[in-house]
């Protein structure tokens, strides 16, 4: 699956503590890696994703290691990657 990260979203926040505690609540997964196809960089951040076919408009958060979180343009992670909402009122209410 092709996703593409969505820059100037630091100052968002939420109640799970980090982005990160987020997509592991919501996904039921542990974050040792980033999600890009090929990257064994651990202790991922979550980061704020659109899935790139622009079908789907919604905003998302996976694990991306620094480097593909400020990276521009497309990355591929596997397709079972967890997309979890970043829409706060969805997920953990605020």
């Amino acid at each position: 699956m092709k996703i593409k990260n969505i820059n100037g979203t630091s100052q968002y926040t939420c109640r799970c503590g980090s982005w990160i505690e987020h997509w592991e609540k919501f996904s039921g997964q542990r974050a040792l890696y980033c999600a890009g196809i090929g990257c064994m960089e651990m202790n991922p951040i979550g980061a704020h994703v659109q899935k790139a076919d622009g079908y789907d408009s919604n905003w998302y958060i996976v694990p991306l290691c620094n480097k593909h979180n400020l990276g521009g343009g497309e990355l591929e992670i596997p397709d079972g990657t967890a997309l979890v909402s970043a829409n706060r009122t969805e997920t953990c209410g605020n």
